[in-house]
């Protein structure tokens, strides 16, 4: 399917809006589109909620960026933006598990800087030694002039739901 820059981020917004709160932007940050946020907490206990075995706060941040032409310099821009943004809305602290940040930049092209920037991209904090959690960096640019997905190493997983999302037909339903 032939995505532009608007439709792809439209069919991405669709698609998380079932699991994540949404807040759009316009304006405030350059190619900031929107940020959708995502919280868990799972709890397990024995007989009553005050024996309590174990609590884990999950979170995921994921930034949707417009950008026509994606370059080193913007890269390195967004990669901090993200970092810093998603480690201000984190919740560190007991029982805290992990928190992942995920930028998603939706480009017409992009340079071969940028893409070996992307790869080599590779942050990864833990919070008092793994006893307050971790946070991990996904990164994944979408290139919509060859329909073309590169991630850095964590963001794997970030692929496989993006081609679900952009390339997968939906099913109709009867």
């Amino acid at each position: 399917m032939l995505y532009t820059n608007d439709t792809a981020i439209e069919r991405l917004l669709n698609s998380y809006r079932t699991y994540y709160n949404i807040t759009m932007y316009e304006g405030e940050q350059k190619w900031l589109t929107a940020i959708c946020e995502f919280y868990e907490h799972s709890e397990k206990y024995v007989l009553s909620r005050k024996a309590e075995l174990w609590a884990a706060d999950c979170e995921e941040f994921i930034y949707l960026y417009n950008v026509e032409h994606l370059t080193e310099e913007i890269f390195a821009e967004i990669r901090d933006f993200s970092k810093k943004d998603g480690l201000s809305r984190a919740n560190i602290g007991p029982g805290h598990m992990y928190t992942y940040i995920t930028p998603v930049i939706v480009c017409n092209t992009c340079t071969d800087e940028a893409r070996k920037a992307l790869k080599k991209c590779r942050i990864y904090k833990s919070f008092r030694f793994s006893l307050h959690g971790w946070m991990d960096f996904h990164a994944a640019v979408f290139e919509v002039s060859n329909n073309h997905i590169s991630t850095n190493r964590s963001g794997k997983c970030v692929e496989k739901v993006l081609k679900n999302i952009l390339f997968l037909k939906k099913k109709k339903r009867r």
